[in-house]
Protein backbone atom coordinates (compact mmCIF):
# COMPACT_ATOMS: atom_id res chain seq x y z
CA UNK A 1 0.00 0.00 0.00
CA UNK A 2 1.19 3.51 -0.93
CA UNK A 3 1.41 5.54 2.25
CA UNK A 4 1.95 8.94 0.13
CA UNK A 5 -1.26 11.18 1.54
CA UNK A 6 -1.81 12.50 -1.98
CA UNK A 7 -1.85 9.70 -3.85
CA UNK A 8 -4.87 8.27 -5.08
CA UNK A 9 -4.46 5.17 -4.31
CA UNK A 10 -4.32 6.33 -0.49
CA UNK A 11 -7.74 8.06 -0.63
CA UNK A 12 -9.39 4.97 -2.65
CA UNK A 13 -8.09 3.08 0.56
CA UNK A 14 -9.12 5.39 3.10
CA UNK A 15 -13.00 5.67 1.49
CA UNK A 16 -12.71 1.85 1.65
CA UNK A 17 -11.44 1.35 5.05
CA UNK A 18 -14.40 4.26 6.50
CA UNK A 19 -17.25 1.93 4.90
CA UNK A 20 -15.97 -1.10 6.90
CA UNK A 21 -14.64 0.53 10.48
CA UNK A 22 -17.99 0.20 12.23
CA UNK A 23 -16.82 -3.62 12.96
CA UNK A 24 -12.97 -2.17 14.27
CA UNK A 25 -14.96 0.10 16.35
CA UNK A 26 -17.19 -2.71 17.87
CA UNK A 27 -14.46 -4.95 18.49
CA UNK A 28 -12.27 -2.03 20.09
CA UNK A 29 -15.63 -1.05 21.80
CA UNK A 30 -15.93 -4.54 23.24
CA UNK A 31 -12.71 -5.08 24.68
CA UNK A 32 -12.21 -1.50 25.74
CA UNK A 33 -15.36 -1.63 28.10
CA UNK A 34 -14.96 -5.28 29.51
CA UNK A 35 -11.21 -3.55 30.38
CA UNK A 36 -12.37 -0.32 31.55
CA UNK A 37 -14.90 -1.93 33.98
CA UNK A 38 -12.59 -4.09 34.99
CA UNK A 39 -9.86 -1.26 36.19
CA UNK A 40 -12.18 1.10 37.59
CA UNK A 41 -12.89 0.45 40.83
CA UNK A 42 -8.87 -0.53 41.81
CA UNK A 43 -8.58 3.39 40.14
CA UNK A 44 -10.94 4.35 42.22
CA UNK A 45 -9.29 2.65 45.48
CA UNK A 46 -6.33 4.39 44.31
CA UNK A 47 -7.50 7.96 44.03
CA UNK A 48 -9.36 7.53 47.31
CA UNK A 49 -5.79 5.36 49.58
CA UNK A 50 -3.79 9.08 47.85
CA UNK A 51 -6.85 11.22 49.64
CA UNK A 52 -6.50 9.03 52.57
CA UNK A 53 -2.72 9.60 52.89
CA UNK A 54 -3.08 13.35 52.32
CA UNK A 55 -1.00 13.06 48.86
CA UNK A 56 -2.53 15.82 47.06
CA UNK A 57 -0.60 15.09 44.03
CA UNK A 58 -1.15 11.78 43.51
CA UNK A 59 -4.64 12.01 44.33
CA UNK A 60 -5.49 14.80 41.77
CA UNK A 61 -3.38 12.21 38.85
CA UNK A 62 -6.06 9.38 39.73
CA UNK A 63 -8.39 11.67 40.23
CA UNK A 64 -7.79 12.63 36.19
CA UNK A 65 -7.29 9.22 35.12
CA UNK A 66 -10.91 8.18 36.84
CA UNK A 67 -12.91 11.22 34.84
CA UNK A 68 -10.94 9.87 31.94
CA UNK A 69 -12.14 6.16 32.64
CA UNK A 70 -15.83 6.86 33.98
CA UNK A 71 -16.14 9.46 30.25
CA UNK A 72 -14.80 6.66 28.38
CA UNK A 73 -16.94 3.84 29.54
CA UNK A 74 -20.29 6.17 28.92
CA UNK A 75 -19.27 7.02 25.41
CA UNK A 76 -18.26 3.57 24.05
CA UNK A 77 -21.55 2.19 26.06
CA UNK A 78 -23.52 4.67 24.28
CA UNK A 79 -21.48 4.13 21.13
CA UNK A 80 -22.49 0.49 21.20
CA UNK A 81 -25.78 1.00 21.59
CA UNK A 82 -26.29 3.20 18.85
CA UNK A 83 -23.92 1.24 16.98
CA UNK A 84 -26.29 -1.44 17.65
CA UNK A 85 -29.52 0.28 16.61
CA UNK A 86 -27.62 1.33 13.26
CA UNK A 87 -26.74 -2.60 12.59
CA UNK A 88 -30.78 -3.13 13.62
CA UNK A 89 -31.73 -0.52 10.94
CA UNK A 90 -29.23 -2.06 8.57
CA UNK A 91 -30.77 -5.54 8.82
CA UNK A 92 -34.47 -4.57 8.76
CA UNK A 93 -33.89 -2.63 5.03
CA UNK A 94 -32.63 -5.61 3.93
CA UNK A 95 -35.98 -7.18 4.84
CA UNK A 96 -38.50 -4.39 4.07
CA UNK A 97 -36.92 -1.42 1.98
CA UNK A 98 -38.03 1.91 2.79
CA UNK A 99 -40.65 3.74 4.68
CA UNK A 100 -43.80 3.45 2.71
CA UNK A 101 -45.93 6.32 4.15
CA UNK A 102 -49.13 5.91 2.09
CA UNK A 103 -49.14 2.30 3.07
CA UNK A 104 -49.68 3.27 6.90
CA UNK A 105 -52.85 5.09 5.22
CA UNK A 106 -52.45 8.49 7.70
CA UNK A 107 -54.23 11.37 7.58
CA UNK A 108 -52.88 13.78 5.17
CA UNK A 109 -51.81 15.83 8.12
CA UNK A 110 -49.66 13.44 9.28
CA UNK A 111 -48.36 12.07 6.34
CA UNK A 112 -46.59 15.36 5.44
CA UNK A 113 -45.83 16.06 8.98
CA UNK A 114 -43.70 12.43 8.87
CA UNK A 115 -42.47 12.53 5.29
CA UNK A 116 -40.74 15.79 6.28
CA UNK A 117 -39.68 15.50 10.24
CA UNK A 118 -38.94 11.56 9.61
CA UNK A 119 -37.93 11.15 6.42
CA UNK A 120 -36.57 8.51 4.31
CA UNK A 121 -35.12 5.58 6.35
CA UNK A 122 -31.85 5.12 4.51
CA UNK A 123 -31.64 9.34 5.79
CA UNK A 124 -31.96 7.72 9.06
CA UNK A 125 -29.25 4.73 8.57
CA UNK A 126 -27.33 7.72 7.92
CA UNK A 127 -27.66 9.87 10.43
CA UNK A 128 -27.38 6.79 13.02
CA UNK A 129 -23.67 6.22 11.04
CA UNK A 130 -22.80 9.76 11.70
CA UNK A 131 -23.17 9.64 15.03
CA UNK A 132 -21.65 7.05 15.71
CA UNK A 133 -18.41 7.71 14.07
CA UNK A 134 -18.31 11.27 15.59
CA UNK A 135 -18.83 9.82 19.01
CA UNK A 136 -16.14 6.87 18.50
CA UNK A 137 -13.47 10.15 17.90
CA UNK A 138 -14.91 11.98 20.49
CA UNK A 139 -14.85 9.20 22.98
CA UNK A 140 -10.94 9.48 23.43
CA UNK A 141 -10.27 12.77 22.36
CA UNK A 142 -11.98 13.54 25.62
CA UNK A 143 -8.59 11.59 27.36
CA UNK A 144 -6.09 14.19 25.96
CA UNK A 145 -8.59 16.92 26.88
CA UNK A 146 -8.43 15.26 30.41
CA UNK A 147 -4.98 14.93 29.95
CA UNK A 148 -4.53 18.22 29.13
CA UNK A 149 -6.51 19.79 32.22
CA UNK A 150 -4.31 17.46 34.11
CA UNK A 151 -1.29 18.83 33.14
CA UNK A 152 -2.29 21.96 33.55
CA UNK A 153 -3.46 21.45 37.15
CA UNK A 154 0.00 19.67 38.11
CA UNK A 155 2.13 22.82 37.23
CA UNK A 156 -0.03 24.86 38.96
CA UNK A 157 0.02 22.23 42.12
CA UNK A 158 3.86 22.11 41.67
CA UNK A 159 4.62 25.59 41.25
CA UNK A 160 1.87 26.38 44.11
CA UNK A 161 3.58 23.99 46.60
CA UNK A 162 6.92 25.46 45.55
CA UNK A 163 5.42 28.66 47.40
CA UNK A 164 3.36 27.63 49.61
CA UNK A 165 4.31 24.38 51.21
CA UNK A 166 8.36 23.67 50.92
CA UNK A 167 9.68 24.81 53.61
CA UNK A 168 13.40 24.53 52.43
CA UNK A 169 12.21 27.35 50.21
CA UNK A 170 9.67 29.06 51.55
CA UNK A 171 11.87 31.58 53.62
CA UNK A 172 13.98 33.08 50.87
CA UNK A 173 12.04 35.99 50.00
CA UNK A 174 13.42 36.93 45.94
CA UNK A 175 12.75 32.96 45.41
CA UNK A 176 9.39 33.15 46.86
CA UNK A 177 8.61 36.62 44.44
CA UNK A 178 10.13 34.65 41.46
CA UNK A 179 7.51 31.99 41.96
CA UNK A 180 4.42 34.53 42.54
CA UNK A 181 5.33 36.28 39.50
CA UNK A 182 5.31 32.98 37.45
CA UNK A 183 2.69 31.64 38.36
CA UNK A 184 0.43 34.74 38.02
CA UNK A 185 1.69 35.21 34.11
CA UNK A 186 0.76 31.31 34.12
CA UNK A 187 -2.57 31.68 34.79
CA UNK A 188 -3.19 34.73 32.61
CA UNK A 189 -1.80 32.81 29.80
CA UNK A 190 -4.01 30.23 30.43
CA UNK A 191 -7.34 32.50 30.46
CA UNK A 192 -6.15 33.86 27.32
CA UNK A 193 -6.15 29.86 25.89
CA UNK A 194 -8.82 29.10 27.48
CA UNK A 195 -10.97 31.97 26.22
CA UNK A 196 -9.38 30.82 22.58
CA UNK A 197 -10.72 27.72 23.13
CA UNK A 198 -14.08 28.85 24.12
CA UNK A 199 -14.30 30.88 21.25
CA UNK A 200 -13.27 28.57 19.03
CA UNK A 201 -10.20 29.84 17.88
CA UNK A 202 -11.44 33.65 18.53
CA UNK A 203 -7.75 34.76 18.75
CA UNK A 204 -6.43 33.11 15.76
CA UNK A 205 -8.98 35.06 13.19
CA UNK A 206 -7.80 38.86 13.83
CA UNK A 207 -4.54 39.34 11.73
CA UNK A 208 -2.71 40.98 14.49
CA UNK A 209 -3.97 39.38 17.42
CA UNK A 210 -2.86 36.00 15.93
CA UNK A 211 1.17 37.92 15.98
CA UNK A 212 0.52 37.98 19.61
CA UNK A 213 -1.10 34.95 20.61
CA UNK A 214 0.80 32.67 18.24
CA UNK A 215 4.00 32.51 21.08
CA UNK A 216 1.65 31.78 23.55
CA UNK A 217 -0.63 29.25 21.57
CA UNK A 218 2.59 27.16 20.21
CA UNK A 219 3.77 27.07 24.10
CA UNK A 220 0.82 25.64 26.35
CA UNK A 221 0.77 23.29 22.58
CA UNK A 222 3.35 21.58 23.75
CA UNK A 223 2.57 22.21 27.84
CA UNK A 224 -0.61 20.68 27.17
CA UNK A 225 0.16 18.20 24.54
CA UNK A 226 -2.47 19.45 22.24
CA UNK A 227 -0.29 18.91 19.32
CA UNK A 228 -1.01 15.21 19.36
CA UNK A 229 -5.15 15.64 19.21
CA UNK A 230 -4.48 18.88 17.33
CA UNK A 231 -5.55 17.45 13.70
CA UNK A 232 -9.08 16.13 15.12
CA UNK A 233 -10.00 18.89 16.88
CA UNK A 234 -9.45 21.15 13.50
CA UNK A 235 -12.04 18.35 11.59
CA UNK A 236 -14.44 18.79 14.44
CA UNK A 237 -14.33 22.56 14.06
CA UNK A 238 -14.68 22.60 10.60
CA UNK A 239 -17.92 20.74 10.52
CA UNK A 240 -20.98 21.60 12.36
CA UNK A 241 -22.38 17.93 12.80
CA UNK A 242 -19.55 16.98 14.81
CA UNK A 243 -19.87 20.50 17.12
CA UNK A 244 -23.52 19.49 17.60
CA UNK A 245 -22.29 16.22 18.83
CA UNK A 246 -20.13 17.82 21.48
CA UNK A 247 -22.44 20.39 22.38
CA UNK A 248 -25.27 17.40 23.11
CA UNK A 249 -22.68 15.13 24.89
CA UNK A 250 -21.80 18.23 27.67
CA UNK A 251 -25.08 18.08 28.80
CA UNK A 252 -25.60 14.49 29.18
CA UNK A 253 -22.31 14.37 31.46
CA UNK A 254 -23.58 16.36 33.50
CA UNK A 255 -26.96 15.16 34.31
CA UNK A 256 -25.68 11.50 34.24
CA UNK A 257 -22.90 13.38 37.03
CA UNK A 258 -25.97 14.37 38.94
CA UNK A 259 -27.61 11.01 38.81
CA UNK A 260 -24.97 9.00 40.00
CA UNK A 261 -24.66 11.29 42.89
CA UNK A 262 -28.11 11.43 43.84
CA UNK A 263 -28.98 10.46 47.54
CA UNK A 264 -31.94 8.92 49.54
CA UNK A 265 -31.96 10.43 53.28
CA UNK A 266 -33.70 8.17 55.61
CA UNK A 267 -34.10 10.03 58.41
CA UNK A 268 -34.32 13.88 60.16
CA UNK A 269 -32.33 12.74 63.01
CA UNK A 270 -30.28 9.44 61.83
CA UNK A 271 -27.47 9.91 59.45
CA UNK A 272 -23.81 8.18 58.52
CA UNK A 273 -21.18 9.81 60.00
CA UNK A 274 -17.43 9.53 59.60
CA UNK A 275 -16.61 9.71 62.61
CA UNK A 276 -17.54 7.67 66.00
CA UNK A 277 -19.74 9.46 69.02
CA UNK A 278 -20.74 8.30 72.25
CA UNK A 279 -24.01 7.23 70.82
CA UNK A 280 -22.77 6.61 67.50
CA UNK A 281 -20.55 3.86 66.31
CA UNK A 282 -19.29 5.09 62.73
CA UNK A 283 -17.47 1.43 61.36
CA UNK A 284 -14.57 3.80 60.32
CA UNK A 285 -13.41 3.19 63.45
CA UNK A 286 -14.02 -0.86 63.86
CA UNK A 287 -11.41 -2.55 61.99
CA UNK A 288 -14.03 -5.62 61.52
CA UNK A 289 -16.17 -3.86 59.93
CA UNK A 290 -13.96 -2.11 57.38
CA UNK A 291 -14.21 -5.12 54.53
CA UNK A 292 -14.06 -3.50 51.77
CA UNK A 293 -11.22 -1.81 50.00
CA UNK A 294 -12.38 1.56 49.96
CA UNK A 295 -13.19 1.65 53.65
CA UNK A 296 -10.14 3.70 55.58
CA UNK A 297 -9.37 4.48 59.17
CA UNK A 298 -10.38 8.42 59.76
CA UNK A 299 -8.66 9.10 62.85
CA UNK A 300 -8.53 5.30 64.86
CA UNK A 301 -8.95 2.50 65.01
CA UNK A 302 -10.22 -0.90 67.73
CA UNK A 303 -10.90 -4.36 66.45
CA UNK A 304 -14.20 -4.65 67.35
CA UNK A 305 -17.55 -2.90 69.14
CA UNK A 306 -17.18 -6.24 71.15
CA UNK A 307 -14.00 -6.52 72.88
CA UNK A 308 -14.04 -10.24 74.85
CA UNK A 309 -10.09 -10.27 75.64
CA UNK A 310 -8.38 -8.80 78.36
CA UNK A 311 -6.57 -6.55 75.91
CA UNK A 312 -7.19 -3.49 73.49
CA UNK A 313 -5.80 -2.91 70.78
CA UNK A 314 -5.39 0.75 69.39
CA UNK A 315 -4.17 1.95 66.33
CA UNK A 316 -4.00 6.15 65.43
CA UNK A 317 -3.52 6.96 61.81
CA UNK A 318 -0.20 9.07 61.79
CA UNK A 319 -0.94 12.96 59.69
CA UNK A 320 1.39 15.68 59.07
CA UNK A 321 -0.16 18.04 62.15
CA UNK A 322 0.89 15.22 64.57
CA UNK A 323 4.88 15.33 63.15
CA UNK A 324 4.48 19.17 63.04
CA UNK A 325 3.19 19.27 67.14
CA UNK A 326 6.08 16.44 67.97
CA UNK A 327 8.82 18.86 66.42
CA UNK A 328 7.06 22.14 68.31
CA UNK A 329 7.39 19.88 71.48
CA UNK A 330 11.03 18.70 71.05
CA UNK A 331 12.90 20.88 69.03
CA UNK A 332 16.01 18.31 68.64
CA UNK A 333 14.22 15.81 67.11
CA UNK A 334 13.24 18.93 64.00
CA UNK A 335 15.63 18.15 60.97
CA UNK A 336 17.56 20.54 59.62
CA UNK A 337 16.33 19.77 55.73
CA UNK A 338 12.56 18.70 55.75
CA UNK A 339 11.96 15.38 53.97
CA UNK A 340 8.41 14.97 53.63
CA UNK A 341 6.53 15.41 50.31
CA UNK A 342 7.10 13.82 46.84
CA UNK A 343 10.57 11.33 46.60
CA UNK A 344 11.95 9.47 44.64
CA UNK A 345 12.57 5.90 46.26
CA UNK A 346 16.15 5.38 44.43
CA UNK A 347 17.52 8.84 45.85
CA UNK A 348 18.59 9.10 49.57
CA UNK A 349 19.15 12.41 51.10
CA UNK A 350 21.57 11.68 53.96
CA UNK A 351 20.55 14.34 56.94
CA UNK A 352 22.97 15.47 59.83
CA UNK A 353 20.20 15.60 62.47
CA UNK A 354 19.59 12.18 62.44
CA UNK A 355 15.65 10.53 63.57
CA UNK A 356 15.57 9.13 67.12
CA UNK A 357 12.52 6.93 66.99
CA UNK A 358 12.40 6.06 70.32
CA UNK A 359 12.63 10.02 71.56
CA UNK A 360 9.98 10.38 68.62
CA UNK A 361 7.95 7.83 70.34
CA UNK A 362 8.02 9.32 73.52
CA UNK A 363 7.24 12.58 72.30
CA UNK A 364 3.91 11.05 70.88
CA UNK A 365 3.33 9.45 74.09
CA UNK A 366 3.32 13.04 75.98
CA UNK A 367 1.17 14.76 74.00
CA UNK A 368 -1.12 11.92 72.97
CA UNK A 369 -2.80 9.70 75.56
CA UNK A 370 -6.18 7.55 75.60
CA UNK A 371 -8.97 7.29 77.97
CA UNK A 372 -11.44 4.91 78.71
CA UNK A 373 -14.74 6.70 80.69
CA UNK A 374 -12.93 8.95 82.65
CA UNK A 375 -9.73 6.46 83.32
CA UNK A 376 -6.19 7.73 81.57
CA UNK A 377 -4.23 4.60 80.47
CA UNK A 378 -0.51 4.29 80.17
CA UNK A 379 0.36 3.21 76.80
CA UNK A 380 3.40 2.53 75.13
CA UNK A 381 3.51 2.74 71.38
CA UNK A 382 4.81 1.62 68.22
CA UNK A 383 5.12 2.86 64.81
CA UNK A 384 2.79 0.26 62.34
CA UNK A 385 0.98 0.34 59.52
CA UNK A 386 -2.98 -0.29 58.55
CA UNK A 387 -4.38 -2.74 56.20
CA UNK A 388 -4.03 0.39 53.19
CA UNK A 389 -0.52 0.14 54.07
CA UNK A 390 -0.45 3.82 56.05
CA UNK A 391 1.63 4.83 58.87
CA UNK A 392 0.63 5.28 62.34
CA UNK A 393 0.74 4.01 65.70
CA UNK A 394 -0.02 1.07 68.07
CA UNK A 395 -0.60 0.51 71.26
CA UNK A 396 -2.52 -2.29 73.55
CA UNK A 397 -4.67 -1.27 77.03
CA UNK A 398 -4.69 -3.47 80.13
CA UNK A 399 -8.44 -3.52 80.07
CA UNK A 400 -8.43 -6.79 82.76
CA UNK A 401 -10.16 -4.79 85.59
CA UNK A 402 -12.65 -2.92 83.37
CA UNK A 403 -16.51 -3.55 84.17
CA UNK A 404 -18.71 -5.20 81.59
CA UNK A 405 -20.87 -3.16 79.48
CA UNK A 406 -20.64 -0.34 77.38
CA UNK A 407 -17.31 2.25 77.44
CA UNK A 408 -16.60 5.07 75.46
CA UNK A 409 -12.58 5.52 74.47
CA UNK A 410 -11.41 8.66 73.78
CA UNK A 411 -7.81 10.06 72.41
CA UNK A 412 -6.48 13.22 73.61
CA UNK A 413 -4.54 15.88 71.82
CA UNK A 414 -2.79 18.95 71.98
CA UNK A 415 -5.51 21.54 71.84
CA UNK A 416 -5.53 22.94 67.96
CA UNK A 417 -5.45 26.89 69.57
CA UNK A 418 -2.59 27.63 71.12
CA UNK A 419 -4.66 30.13 74.14
CA UNK A 420 -6.34 27.24 75.09
CA UNK A 421 -5.38 24.97 78.30
CA UNK A 422 -7.32 21.86 77.99
CA UNK A 423 -6.68 18.78 75.18
CA UNK A 424 -8.83 18.55 72.32
CA UNK A 425 -10.56 14.84 71.84
CA UNK A 426 -9.29 13.86 68.95
CA UNK A 427 -11.72 10.97 68.66
CA UNK A 428 -14.46 9.44 70.47
CA UNK A 429 -14.99 5.87 69.95
CA UNK A 430 -18.09 3.67 71.85
CA UNK A 431 -17.10 -0.40 72.45
CA UNK A 432 -18.53 -3.03 74.80
CA UNK A 433 -16.67 -5.44 76.82
CA UNK A 434 -17.77 -8.76 77.79
CA UNK A 435 -15.27 -11.57 79.00
CA UNK A 436 -15.47 -14.86 78.16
Amino acid sequence: MNNDYRSPSFKRWLDKLQQESWQLELIISGFAIYALILAYEPLTVASLTAKEMNLDFFHTMWEAVTIIWGILIFNLILHVVLRGLWIGAVGLRSVSGDIDYNALKYSKQFTTYLKKNVGSFDKYIGQLEKYCSVLFAISFLSIFYTLSLFIFILILAAVAYLIFENPNLSGIMWVEMGFRVGLTIFILLSIIVFIDFIGQGIFKKNKWIAKIYFPIYWLFSYLTLSFLYRPIIYNFLDNKFGKRIVFLLLPLYIITSFLFNIDFKHSNYLANKPTSLENYASSYNYEDLMLDNKDFIKTASIPSKIIKENYLKVFILFKKNIEDQIFEKNEALKPKFDQRGISFSNIKIQTKNHLNELDYLSTFKELYYIQIDSLRFSSDYIISTDKHKRLGFETYLNIRDLKEGKHILRILAPPADSTQVANDTLVTIPFWHFKD
